[in-house]
């Protein structure tokens, strides 16, 4: 158990789903934790792989719960698909499935949403899909268009179980085209944590990632960043036996970290 790296960190990373919160329930002792790091004044965000929501809309679902946490306190992956994209071609034109939420981000960043001859094909986590939307998504990734997916999750936490996520939809156009995406932005991938890295100005090893899921937030800890894995969304215990990427350190909930955290 690392406690010590982590009681040190100087910049904390909080998934949302499953950790801060799960539905419309906020989880034991995040509102606690958030309030110690405050008087602490030291530094966390907010980073979500779900690219359904815009860094405006999970902003007003915190308020909701007396959280403060502006924009610029919030990373998601669709977020970062755009900055990655951005760096690649500026003002491309692109094919997004996705909500009209992550629709406004895009456009925000200069990009044209169009549904012919795009630059790039990029899947979301999509809560308002049609047969149309993956249709052409897969017209577009048979032709060989460049394939982003803006994060690689299979299942999104949720009250009494899960809702499938973008990892369902990536199979469904690997079994019909043969491809899988060129590029995935989210945790743990790179394009996510060189995001991260710049936006904040943290190196790898003063940044702290907690979170519920072993494949996205605890793979984290393969960049160098230290990890806390709390059991309070889909990880259950018997999870960690046979998991390369271990956590620096297991809770229970954001309780129990920060008891850890007052630890001197």
């Amino acid at each position: 158990m690392d406690l010590k790296g982590i009681q040190n960190t100087k910049c904390f990373l909080f998934d949302l789903d499953g950790t801060i919160y799960l539905g419309n329930e906020l989880l034991p002792g995040a509102r606690e934790l958030l309030a110690h790091l405050d008087e602490q004044t030291r530094a966390y965000y907010f980073l979500t792989n779900n690219s359904s929501r815009s860094r405006a809309d999970y902003s007003q679902k915190l308020a909701a719960y007396g959280l403060e946490a502006p924009e610029n306190k919030i990373f998601s992956s669709g977020m970062a698909t755009a900055i990655y994209l951005k760096k690649q071609k500026p003002g491309a034109k692109v094919y997004l499935v996705g909500t009209p939420s992550l629709e406004e981000e895009f456009r925000q960043y200069g990009f044209k949403l169009v549904d012919k001859d795009p630059d790039f094909a990029v899947l979301g986590f999509d809560t308002t899909l049609t047969y149309e939307k993956i249709w052409k998504l897969a017209i577009f990734v048979a032709e060989g268009r460049p394939y982003i997916a803006t994060h690689p999750d299979i299942n999104c936490p949720a009250p009494g179980g899960f809702m499938p996520d973008i990892g369902a939809m990536m199979a469904m156009i690997k079994t019909s085209t043969g491809r899988e995406p060129d590029v995935i932005v989210g945790k743990p991938y790179a394009p996510m944590v060189n995001a991260i890295v710049e936006t904040t100005g943290y190196s790898p090893e003063n940044l702290t990632m907690v979170g519920d899921r072993l494949y996205t937030d605890i793979a984290m800890g393969a960049a160098g960043i230290h990890t806390v894995l709390v059991l309070s969304g889909e990880t259950n215990i018997e999870d960690l036996v046979s998991v390369p990427n271990q956590p620096d350190l297991v809770c229970e909930n954001l309780g129990e970290l920060l008891e850890l955290l007052r630890r001197k």
